[in-house]
């Protein structure tokens, strides 16, 4: 049975700062080189390759290399994956309450890229703390 994702997680700028008080999550931070790539290729083919990686190492009921299949480094999308606990299946169950052991639906796959693109516009702005959000405006 799939769960609704609005009824059972967090916003993704909610989780975020959530994550941003764990002291392993807290020390994922975007390189500079990390920095560039996503300024070079943008946001929106940064986050259809993230789309991609989920679905090829995190939708599968028991994917491949569980608990390793995501690098550490080499692509913001690994490390905002680490950031944001969408790593692993075991991340996905303890932090946003995604059951392990069955695939991952369309609406989770999208909740994971939506919780990656926050982490990486927040890792983006030039702010004392790359966890703060910006004020909601009216």
């Amino acid at each position: 049975m799939a769960i609704n994702i609005m009824q059972t997680q967090r916003s993704p700028e909610g989780i975020v700062i959530t994550l941003a008080r764990s002291p392993f999550r807290r020390k994922f931070k975007l390189s500079v080189g990390d920095r560039a790539h996503l300024h070079e290729y943008g946001m929106a083919q940064v986050l259809a390759h993230a789309h991609a990686l989920v679905g090829q190492r995190l939708t599968p009921a028991e994917p491949e290399n569980e608990g390793r299949q995501t690098p550490f480094r080499g692509d913001p999308v690994f490390v905002a994956q680490h950031g944001t606990a969408t790593c692993c299946r075991r991340c996905l169950q303890k932090w946003h309450h995604i059951p392990a052991g069955r695939s991952l639906t369309a609406e989770e796959e999208n909740y994971i890229v939506n919780v990656i693109e926050c982490w990486l516009q927040a890792q983006s702005r030039p702010r004392r703390n790359a966890y703060e959000l910006p004020a909601a405006t009216a």
